[in-house]
């Protein structure tokens, strides 16, 4: 059984004049305990706002998310307060989700307190000071505040926060991006080593590739609000069956410039979320495009893997899936 389960998401937000922006339009995916699932697009595409969706931060229109074996849109507050104990979230920008005012001890202490896990002040403060070891810092910055930090300690501080309740999931919103490049890699072999020795599931939203090629077991593409296409992340990378996931390769950089020349990246921005075109969403960008893209959605196509070994857990919402030439990310 899976740890998550999202079946048929939907989030939209309604506008003046009967309008409504569909940020998230019928996703599904689920996630197994200990593995990782990076979700990947353009800024816009849904990633985020099906990230806080799944943990209840913003409304879902309609659809299910199972997680444990139960609908957390169906249980009531008192049981998703329990819930909440087991699925955390790291967010993108370590400068806004710690309060200035609380220290660093009251920050990772506060999850603790709120359920009220330990009988005395004395043995919260020893797993907070347990909390900060695990994640690289010492003990004694307890009594300090955020503003003492550099921006990859005070991630570190946020993923102690999140550790805090011995979640079995954690929601990670592009915990690297805001971060300086050189502290990046700490923060991920971090995570890495937490999961491992935790067995935590992740659901790492992220925009790069060659860090999500790294971290996930799985991948799944977003294109406006919807999932484009998903795989094992070594099979995404070794044969992409979606025009979408082929641009944001090309788009990415590689150590060949010849090569990249030979395959063009995307171009244009997307359609607005509030009028998407008919048919398949990507068409109007799509070198590939043509009558049918227009006049139905594209199915879920299974996809072969590439070693010849059958059919995969691979699948592609593209009519042209199984015609687009064997093609890998060098």
């Amino acid at each position: 059984m899976s740890l998550l389960s999202v079946e048929d998401l939907h989030v939209h937000f309604p506008l003046g004049g009967g309008q409504t922006v569909r940020a998230v339009d019928g996703v599904s995916f689920s996630i197994a305990a200990g593995q990782t699932l990076g979700l990947v697009g353009e800024s816009g595409c849904g990633k985020s706002t099906t990230a806080r969706a799944v943990l209840r931060l913003v409304p879902a229109t309609s659809g299910r998310v199972n997680f444990d074996g139960k609908n957390l849109f169906a249980v009531r507050d008192a049981e998703l307060r329990d819930l909440r104990k087991h699925m955390q979230m790291v967010f993108q920008d370590p400068f806004a989700s710690l309060s200035p005012r609380l220290s660093v001890g009251e920050i990772v202490g506060e999850p603790l307190e709120i359920h009220r896990t330990h009988k005395t002040r004395a043995e919260r403060d020893k797993r907070v000071g347990e909390l900060l070891s695990d994640v690289g810092l010492n003990p004694a910055v307890a009594t300090r505040f955020p503003h003492e930090f550099s921006g990859g300690q005070r991630q570190r501080i946020g993923i102690a926060r999140a550790l805090a309740l011995d979640p079995s999931l954690i929601v990670l919103d592009e915990p690297v991006s805001a971060l300086d490049i050189s502290v990046r890699a700490q923060v991920v072999n971090l995570l890495m080593d937490l999961q491992k020795e935790r067995g935590i599931g992740y659901l790492f939203v992220g925009h790069d590739l060659s860090l999500i090629r790294h971290v996930a077991h799985r991948v799944a593409v977003m294109y406006l609000g919807r999932i484009v296409e998903i795989a094992e992340a070594h099979e995404l990378y070794r044969n992409p069956r979606h025009p979408y996931t082929r641009s944001l390769f090309a788009a990415a950089p590689r150590p060949n410039p010849a090569r990249r020349r030979e395959r063009a990246p995307l171009e244009g921005d997307p359609p607005s979320p509030v009028n998407l075109p008919s048919g398949c969403r990507f068409r109007t960008r799509c070198p590939f495009a043509q009558e049918i893209c227009a006049d139905a959605d594209p199915p879920y196509v299974p996809i072969e893997n590439a070693e010849g070994a059958g059919f995969s857990p691979h699948r592609s919402a593209c009519h042209f899936a199984l015609d687009l030439p064997v093609w890998a990310l060098d």
